[in-house]
Formats: C-alpha cells, sequence, structure tokens
C-alpha cells in the first residue's frame, strides 16, 4: 500500500547513523488494531442505523437525504477496510495478492467518495442558502441519482492506482520481515499522497467558499429549520477536515523524510513523523463512525425517528400511532 498505511520502517540508514525504529513498529501493533476495532464497532453500527432509519422514514425525494445516504454507505466501503489493516499491524499482509489490491481499491474508494459527497452536500447547502431560487434548488430525485453516480464513478477513477499499482513486497515487522501490502514503485507512492493532498486543497478551498457565503446569509436569517441544517452539514464537514488535515500532512512530511529533505533527513525526525502518523490515523480513520453521532446530536428528524424505532421495537404500537408515523414519515423532505 502506499505510504498511509505503511508499517514504520526501522534498521534504515539515515547516513552512517542506523534508525532503529522496532518501538514503533511495536506501539503501532497494539495501538491501532485496538482503536480500529472499537471503530469498525461504532461505525457499523451508527451507519447502519442511518441507513435503517432512512429507509423506514424517509422517501428521499430530498437532494440532502440522497446526500446522507451515500455518505452512511461511503462510510460503511471504508469501514469494510479497517479489520484488513489492523490485523496487518499485528501479523503483516497474511492474505493473497488479489485481496491486497481489491482492499486497498475498496478502501480507497470510501476514502474518496467520503470527500466528494461532503462536499457536494456543502455545495447544495450553499445553492439552497444563498441561491435559493436556481433550478438545482428545486431538483430532487433524479438529479440526486445523477450527481451519486457521477461522484462513484470519480472515487472509483481516483483508487484505481491502488488497484493497478500495489502488490505483496517484503516489509518490516515486530516479528522480523513479513509480506506487506504496498505500492512497489516509489513513483507511485508519491502519486498515492500527492493525489489525497490535491483531493483535499480542492474540497478545503471549495468549501470553505461556500461556508464564507453560507455564514454571510444566515446572520441575516431566523429560518430555525435551516440554521440548524446548515449546522449538521458544518458539523459533519469540520469533523472531517479537522481529523483528515493533519493526516494529510504528515504523510506528506514522511514522502520528504523517506527522501531525505531536510529538516526531515534526520533519524529523529523521522521516528518522531511515524509517532504523529499513527496518531493522526487514529483520529482520520474515526471520522467514519462520527457522522451517525451528528445526526444524532443535530438532527430533530433522526432523534424522532430513532426514538420512533425503538419505541416500535420495544414497545408494540397501536394502529392509530402506525398511520401517524407513516404521516410523519413523508411530512418533510430531509432527515432535520
Amino acid at each position: 500500500m502506499n505510504d498511509s498505511y505503511n508499517n514504520s520502517e526501522y534498521d534504515l540508514d539515515y547516513g552512517d547513523e542506523v534508525c532503529e525504529k522496532e518501538e514503533v513498529v511495536i506501539f503501532g501493533s497494539i495501538v491501532v488494531p485496538v482503536f480500529f476495532s472499537v471503530v469498525i464497532a461504532l461505525s457499523l453500527t451508527g451507519n447502519i442505523l442511518v441507513l435503517v432509519i432512512l429507509a423506514l422514514y424517509e422517501n428521499l425525494k430530498s437532494l440532502t437525504n440522497i446526500f446522507i445516504l451515500n455518505l452512511a454507505v461511503s462510510d460503511l466501503v471504508f469501514t469494510t477496510g479497517l479489520p484488513f489493516w489492523a490485523i496487518y499491524h499485528i501479523w503483516g499482509w497474511v492474505f493473497s495478492e488479489t485481496l491486497c489490491k481489491i482492499v486497498t481499491f475498496v478502501f480507497f474508494t470510501g476514502f474518496y467518495s467520503s470527500i466528494l459527497f461532503l462536499t457536494i452536500m456543502t455545495i447544495y447547502r450553499y445553492v439552497i442558502v444563498v441561491h435559493p431560487l436556481t433550478d438545482l434548488s428545486t431538483k430532487s430525485f433524479n438529479t440526486g441519482v445523477f450527481l451519486s453516480i457521477i461522484l462513484w464513478i470519480i472515487s472509483v477513477g481516483a483508487a484505481m492506482p491502488s488497484l493497478l499499482h500495489i502488490t505483496l513486497v517484503t516489509v518490516p515487522h515486530k516479528h522480523g520481515d513479513s509480506q506487506g501490502c504496498e505500492y512497489q514503485v516509489t513513483l507511485w507512492k508519491n502519486i498515492g499522497v500527492s493525489q489525497q493532498n490535491i483531493f483535499f486543497l480542492i474540497a478545503f478551498a471549495v468549501i470553505s467558499f461556500c461556508y464564507i457565503k453560507i455564514l454571510g446569509r444566515i446572520t441575516k436569517s431566523r429560518s430555525h429549520t435551516k440554521n440548524r441544517a446548515v449546522k449538521l452539514v458544518f458539523c459533519i464537514v469540520a469533523v472531517f477536515f479537522l481529523g483528515w488535515v493533519p493526516y494529510n500532512v504528515v504523510i506528506f512530511f514522511r514522502i520528504l523524510s523517506d527522501n531525505l529533505v531536510e529538516p526531515f533527513a534526520s533519524c529523529e525526525a523521522s521516528i518522531q513523523l511515524d509517532y504523529a502518523f499513527y496518531v493522526c490515523r487514529l483520529i482520520a480513520f474515526s471520522h467514519c463512525c462520527l457522522n451517525p453521532v451528528f445526526y444524532a446530536l443535530v438532527g430533530v428528524k433522526f432523534r424522532r425517528h430513532l426514538k420512533s424505532m425503538l419505541h416500535r421495537l420495544f414497545i408494540p404500537q397501536t394502529p392509530a400511532e402506525e398511520q401517524q408515523v407513516r404521516r410523519q414519515t413523508f411530512s418533510r423532505g430531509s432527515m432535520y
């Protein structure tokens, strides 16, 4: 795999200095699997719950709900790779080369689709708030399906280098050399990291522009529903970028360290970057389980739907109550 998921090398030469990194590798082999196990459990529970609530209580006639559905699917796709990376940090890559390619491809597809759907959610919210009379603000299901297909195609295309160029290589591990699922060619590893950073820079620029305009408009608005919807999307996007920006900065610095670029060329700097990489990655990868938390905290309709679903599961409803729930299901267009 690319530098984003490398087991930290040790016993590397830095000039006349041999850089021992065995402690870093042992740290990763203990902390990463434990943390990933928690993230996997929370992500599966939360995102599946979002999909169930959308299926039971929402009619998906709004673009917002379509994007929320795709974001939940994207988070689940991203999550499917975490068990493999947890095992990887314990024993190295113990699976086939084909599975190595498939897992990294699916993993990066989830990663890029998350960025794209968060960006399109922000753009759509910008149009609704700042330009409410434009054609896009009145579009619904067909537009949402078309945009979703386009974004998934872009995500698949962005993940293709991992499918084509990642293979099994020999990497150092806490028990000695083992198989790794990595980019074999340094050029493609650098391209992969650069691509991640470019995606972030473009998305960050677009989202920043949209929210500057949105904040300027909602300060003049007294619509609680509109402000609540903006707050939810803002929370989701803000946490995503607060988690992923440090991670992308660190993997960029590790590329400079690998190429012995000052001031990252020393063994001490390389070890510090490795520890920073593990910490930033744990924070970044937890994003896939955080979105449902924001739906619950900010989304009034989501909380009401969740309460109703739990009530139906544990307390039988009367026919009159079931009819009222069905009326509420189609009373609004989005899960806010």
